[in-house]
Protein backbone atom coordinates (compact mmCIF):
# COMPACT_ATOMS: atom_id res chain seq x y z
CA UNK A 1 0.00 0.00 0.00
CA UNK A 2 1.11 3.41 -0.95
CA UNK A 3 0.51 6.28 2.23
CA UNK A 4 0.53 9.89 2.10
CA UNK A 5 0.85 11.25 5.81
CA UNK A 6 -0.97 13.88 6.40
CA UNK A 7 0.76 17.00 7.83
CA UNK A 8 -0.04 16.51 11.48
CA UNK A 9 0.54 12.99 11.38
CA UNK A 10 4.55 13.26 10.75
CA UNK A 11 4.59 16.54 13.37
CA UNK A 12 2.93 14.13 15.92
CA UNK A 13 5.52 11.16 15.10
CA UNK A 14 8.43 13.73 15.11
CA UNK A 15 7.76 15.71 18.19
CA UNK A 16 5.92 12.58 19.87
CA UNK A 17 3.14 14.66 21.18
CA UNK A 18 0.26 12.14 20.06
CA UNK A 19 0.82 8.91 18.71
CA UNK A 20 -0.48 7.50 15.39
CA UNK A 21 -3.98 4.92 15.89
CA UNK A 22 -3.21 1.72 15.75
CA UNK A 23 -4.19 0.44 12.68
CA UNK A 24 -2.25 3.36 11.21
CA UNK A 25 0.91 2.09 12.80
CA UNK A 26 0.58 -0.97 11.66
CA UNK A 27 -0.36 0.43 7.84
CA UNK A 28 2.69 2.94 7.89
CA UNK A 29 4.87 -0.14 8.86
CA UNK A 30 3.69 -2.30 6.39
CA UNK A 31 3.39 0.06 3.34
CA UNK A 32 5.46 -0.46 0.32
CA UNK A 33 6.02 3.63 -0.14
CA UNK A 34 5.65 6.16 2.36
CA UNK A 35 5.07 9.69 0.85
CA UNK A 36 5.29 13.34 2.74
CA UNK A 37 3.72 16.29 0.31
CA UNK A 38 5.51 19.47 -0.43
CA UNK A 39 2.40 21.01 0.56
CA UNK A 40 2.98 19.75 3.61
CA UNK A 41 6.23 21.09 3.93
CA UNK A 42 4.39 24.60 3.10
CA UNK A 43 1.50 24.28 5.67
CA UNK A 44 4.51 23.56 7.65
CA UNK A 45 6.04 26.72 6.83
CA UNK A 46 2.92 29.26 7.13
CA UNK A 47 1.53 28.23 10.72
CA UNK A 48 5.26 28.70 11.64
CA UNK A 49 5.51 32.22 10.13
CA UNK A 50 2.56 33.08 12.28
CA UNK A 51 3.89 31.67 15.44
CA UNK A 52 1.07 28.59 15.51
CA UNK A 53 3.97 25.73 15.30
CA UNK A 54 6.98 25.84 16.40
CA UNK A 55 9.67 23.98 13.71
CA UNK A 56 13.08 22.14 14.06
CA UNK A 57 15.49 23.45 12.14
CA UNK A 58 16.15 19.91 10.89
CA UNK A 59 12.78 19.11 9.69
CA UNK A 60 13.36 18.15 6.39
CA UNK A 61 16.34 16.36 6.65
CA UNK A 62 14.36 14.64 9.71
CA UNK A 63 11.48 13.49 7.18
CA UNK A 64 14.01 12.26 4.61
CA UNK A 65 16.17 10.34 6.93
CA UNK A 66 13.33 8.48 7.89
CA UNK A 67 12.68 7.21 4.99
CA UNK A 68 9.49 9.07 4.16
CA UNK A 69 9.48 10.20 -0.43
CA UNK A 70 8.63 14.29 -0.85
CA UNK A 71 5.50 13.72 -3.26
CA UNK A 72 6.11 17.05 -5.42
CA UNK A 73 3.59 19.38 -6.60
CA UNK A 74 2.82 19.38 -9.64
CA UNK A 75 0.21 21.63 -12.15
CA UNK A 76 -2.55 18.67 -12.54
CA UNK A 77 -2.71 18.31 -8.88
CA UNK A 78 -3.09 22.06 -8.52
CA UNK A 79 -5.92 22.18 -11.07
CA UNK A 80 -7.63 19.21 -9.93
CA UNK A 81 -8.50 21.32 -7.02
CA UNK A 82 -11.16 22.70 -9.03
CA UNK A 83 -12.97 19.19 -9.60
CA UNK A 84 -13.38 18.59 -5.31
CA UNK A 85 -16.60 19.42 -3.90
CA UNK A 86 -16.74 21.99 -0.92
CA UNK A 87 -16.62 19.57 2.04
CA UNK A 88 -13.38 21.05 3.20
CA UNK A 89 -11.77 24.77 2.92
CA UNK A 90 -8.42 24.10 4.43
CA UNK A 91 -6.14 24.68 0.73
CA UNK A 92 -3.40 22.88 2.19
CA UNK A 93 -5.97 19.51 2.75
CA UNK A 94 -7.90 19.46 -0.83
CA UNK A 95 -3.86 19.57 -2.44
CA UNK A 96 -3.50 16.83 -0.37
CA UNK A 97 -6.40 14.99 -1.31
CA UNK A 98 -5.59 15.88 -5.24
CA UNK A 99 -2.13 14.49 -4.80
CA UNK A 100 -3.73 10.97 -3.53
CA UNK A 101 -6.80 10.86 -5.85
CA UNK A 102 -4.02 11.86 -8.64
CA UNK A 103 -1.15 9.43 -7.82
CA UNK A 104 -3.96 6.73 -6.20
CA UNK A 105 -2.49 7.27 -2.63
CA UNK A 106 -4.24 6.53 0.66
CA UNK A 107 -4.15 9.50 3.29
CA UNK A 108 -3.44 9.12 6.79
CA UNK A 109 -4.80 11.27 8.82
CA UNK A 110 -7.14 12.14 11.85
CA UNK A 111 -9.13 14.10 9.94
CA UNK A 112 -12.01 12.88 9.20
CA UNK A 113 -13.79 15.25 7.08
CA UNK A 114 -11.18 13.67 4.63
CA UNK A 115 -13.87 10.83 4.26
CA UNK A 116 -16.71 12.89 2.42
CA UNK A 117 -14.39 12.78 -0.35
CA UNK A 118 -13.40 10.05 -2.62
CA UNK A 119 -9.98 9.05 -1.76
CA UNK A 120 -9.08 6.44 0.57
CA UNK A 121 -7.88 6.86 4.39
CA UNK A 122 -6.62 5.92 7.29
CA UNK A 123 -8.00 7.03 10.22
CA UNK A 124 -4.68 7.93 12.11
CA UNK A 125 -6.66 9.40 15.61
Amino acid sequence: MRLLLDTHVVLWELGGSRRVSQVAQEAIEQATELLFSVVSFAEIGVKAAIGKLSVPPDLREHVLRSGVQVLRLDADHGLAVADLPMHHRDPFDRLLIAQARSAQLTIVTADRRIAAYDVPFIDAA
